[in-house]
């Protein structure tokens, strides 16, 4: 036990081992090749430090006994290793077994809870939406309720993401409610049992007949299957596809190989991308298969500050092979991968391994994906019309003799509040009239 020596005694016991282990790995490491681990005599500055190795130690007992309040020494070395991986990049981390799980969790897409989304208002809970097919919405949940009790506890005050830590549990576990809601007088009580919530990060629509648009939220194992779904989905409309709008803005990344999934999905083979590290594992290159889903037809993908490490995987992959129009702002800017290794305790270690590189070679890193057309986000105002007089109003017009012609149709609202969308579709349009007049 760690009171029966000194710590002094206790920390060197240990970097003896980690020395021990660390020359065993040598023969390893040199058996695969590794070039920065020469089979040479070691140099100096290879070995371990002793003398800032020595002075860990003496830190770590100072703060052991004198700092104002009590830290035990799990609790110090723990600390210790975070810190070893806090001063190397942004991006490297150790992960404790709450910060494993949600990592995992972020990436399945799955979570024991009641299907909400939900946001803070006045202090309590507002509820955005219940997602289709879930608990809270089979219980009658709706929009706009705010929730003031979990369990008996009041949540006024309580901060978002503690109340969204109770909503969360077990499949199994049941929850009770106390709702207020609109025109009702008194507060509503549910009893809701937890089930297992299945998120997509992936939706799509039709914006106009033959334009379709697909939202990519973040890149999850099942994001490359529920793209291609979506797209399948929109191709089986009536009006025949015309171009597609890939929504990217404000996706922070994720899973590699769903980027590489959805770019193979709409590029007909070639790189997608490669990366480029120390270690031979992390020297890899991703290929697309021969197959367009869409065939061709063209693809306008918006991006801006907020998209980064998989969204500019997608983004410059199409955009290196001439597959999509980028559009929008300036991207952020993250081309490096991290590799989550396990420590077999319910703790990881996030390290960065490699950077990534666009099929044409450029590097991502601090500079990101630079639109071919930059639409910065700005607000749309509709001038008032005129009630002008047209050749229809005109008492005894003539006629239409066409029966084909089409109206022009007005904006949806949401494409008028977005535009960088409403840009978007405008240059898909363009694309469809410059293919039928090369058609003529």
């Amino acid at each position: 036990m760690l009171k029966h020596y000194s710590v002094r005694a206790f920390i060197v016991s240990i970097i003896l081992l980690i020395s021990c282990t660390l020359s065993a790995q040598q023969t390893n490491l040199d058996e695969l090749g590794t070039e920065e681990l020469s089979t040479d005599k070691a140099q100096p500055e290879e070995r371990l430090p002793l003398r800032e190795l020595r002075l860990f130690t003496q830190v770590f007992e100072q703060i052991r006994r004198g700092y104002v309040e009590e830290v035990t020494d799990t609790e110090l070395l723990e600390n210790a290793i975070a810190g070893l991986l806090l001063e190397l990049d942004p991006h490297s981390a150790y992960l404790n077994e709450s910060d494993y799980g949600e990592l995992q969790e972020s990436a399945s897409g799955e979570y024991g809870g009641l299907g909400l989304e939900v946001g803070a208002e006045r202090g309590m809970i507002k509820i955005i939406s219940p997602i289709d097919d879930t608990p809270a919405a089979k219980a009658g949940i709706k929009a706009g309720d705010l929730i003031v009790e979990v369990d008996g506890v009041p949540v006024r005050g309580m901060a978002l993401q503690k109340a969204i830590d109770k909503l969360r549990g077990e499949k199994g576990t049941s929850i009770n409610l106390m709702v207020l809601r609109e025109d009702e007088e008194a507060p509503i009580e549910f009893t809701i049992v937890r089930d297992t919530i299945q998120l997509s990060s992936v939706r799509s629509r039709i914006l106009e007949p033959g334009y379709g648009y697909v939202r990519i939220s973040q890149f999850q194992t099942s994001s490359g299957d529920d793209f291609k779904n979506e797209l399948l989905d929109l191709q089986t409309k009536e009006t025949p596809l015309k171009g597609v709008i890939i929504d990217l803005r404000n996706n922070p990344g994720g899973l590699v190989p769903a980027s590489v999934e959805i770019s193979d999905a709409v590029l007909d083979g070639g790189t997608v991308v490669y990366t480029e590290g120390r270690l031979p594992s992390a020297n890899s290159r991703f290929q697309a298969s021969s197959g367009d889903i869409l065939e061709g037809i063209p693809i306008v993908v918006l991006i801006n500050g907020g998209s980064a490490s998989a969204s500019e995987i997608v983004a410059g992959a199409l955009q290196d092979h001439r597959r999509a129009a980028i559009i929008g702002t300036q991207s952020f800017g993250k081309g490096s991968v991290q590799t989550v290794i396990p420590l077999g305790d319910g703790r990881a270690v996030k390290l960065t391994t490699a950077r990534y590189f666009t099929p044409n070679g450029r590097s991502i890193q601090a500079e990101g994906i630079v639109p071919d057309i930059i639409v910065e986000p700005a607000e749309i105002r509709r001038y008032q019309r005129r009630n002008t007089v047209r050749e229809a109003d005109l008492e005894g017009h003539l006629q239409q003799t066409n029966p084909n012609s089409e109206s022009l149709a007005e904006p949806e609202e949401d494409l008028i509040d977005d535009n960088q969308l409403y840009e978007a579709l405008n240059v898909l349009k363009g694309f469809q009239l410059l293919s039928l007049i090369r058609a003529r």
